[in-house]
């Protein structure tokens, strides 16, 4: 008997003690502060690159993305992909768009599919020349514009700068639109850029960025349309030694993010955003500056065939339809654009 009464009172004193543990577990978890809250938490970001590593724009992407890691104390993190490993510049503002993508920066050409009004700010032979465009897309009619894409689910972050672009091709120098009759010629997927090499004679034909190379190689094409470094990086120089300086067109170029994404940050979070891609874009462009006189002096010492125009008044009037056809609905903004000091 005693020994039973020994052998329960051992089980009571236990289960007290079980009990008391379990008290003190659940007035720790109620009473301990979270020492991890969510403000701190690291977000990694994706931003898409079409250029190879060393080109203006990757390198603007990557001070973007240094900036931001370093004024949030690490918090927010961008990884760069460079070299169209997420996809040609169509396919990643579609993915911006949808919100499968964080980042992008792309060329404005393939943007105006989802905001046909930016095609106003690419209209050939619009810009005096690239101090003129910032002015422009820096000032009210830029941040228009802008403003405009929001309602499409995209937010345009900065400009780069994508220079003037230029026609190149493997065949004959170009010094009128007579000498492009006959030529097919690589442009962006854009209804703009289709309807300006129609104009001028030639026949387009909408290719991947990725794909020029080889196009030209094989004659599938026989030329393209470009600024000096991306003529330059791309090796087009080695298969298409014909490059005339007509400075057709000038296309900025964006860094850009999904509505989603910023309104997923902070105010200040935002903010940082934005102030770190307006540096990163001023950034690019001295970069920019720099690599046109480089990429110019090499591909002359390649053996390139440059072509400077007398003038560009004919290739101009070949193409004034397109004012109308693209600019419709938008005439004070070009006669503003053009009235701009």
């Amino acid at each position: 008997m005693k020994r039973f009464a020994c052998i329960f009172l051992v089980l009571v004193l236990m289960l007290s003690l079980l009990t008391g543990c379990a008290s003190q577990s659940e007035e720790a978890a109620v009473d301990t502060p979270d020492e991890t809250p969510a403000a701190t938490e690291t977000i990694t970001m994706r931003l898409a690159e079409v250029h190879a590593e060393g080109y203006s724009t990757t390198m603007g992407n990557r001070e973007f993305a240094r900036l931001v890691e370093e004024r949030t104390d690490g918090r927010i993190k961008i990884e760069v992909y460079p070299g169209g490993v997420l996809g040609d510049e169509k396919s990643v503002t579609e993915q911006v768009q949808f919100g499968a993508l964080d980042f992008a920066r792309v060329s404005l050409a393939p943007v105006t599919e989802f905001e046909p009004s930016l095609n106003v700010l690419m209209l050939p032979y619009l810009y005096k020349d690239g101090d003129h465009m910032f002015r422009i897309l820096n000032g009210d009619i830029g941040n228009q514009l802008l403003a405009n894409l929001e309602e499409n689910g995209i937010v345009g972050l900065a400009w780069y700068d994508g220079g003037a672009r230029n026609f190149y091709n493997t065949q004959r120098e170009i010094k009128s639109p007579e000498d492009m009759r006959g030529l097919q010629i690589r442009v962006q997927e854009t209804r703009l850029m289709m309807d300006l090499i129609t104009a001028l004679g030639a026949s387009p034909v909408p290719l991947p960025f990725g794909d020029v190379y080889s196009a030209l190689q094989t004659g599938v094409i026989d030329g393209a349309e470009n600024n000096w470094p991306s003529y330059d990086s791309t090796g087009h120089y080695e298969v298409a030694k014909y490059f005339t300086v007509d400075e057709h067109i000038r296309i900025p170029e964006i860094l850009m993010t999904n509505t989603k994404v910023m309104e997923s940050l902070s105010a200040e979070d935002q903010e940082i955003i934005r102030q770190a891609a307006r540096e990163a874009g001023e950034y690019q462009r001295t970069l920019w500056l720099q690599s046109e006189e480089e990429s110019k002096q090499k591909v002359i010492d390649a053996g390139s065939v440059i072509t400077y125009l007398e003038s560009n008044e004919e290739f101009q009037e070949a193409v004034m339809p397109l004012y109308e056809t693209h600019g419709a609905g938008y005439g004070d903004i070009i006669e503003a654009i053009i009235n701009t000091n």
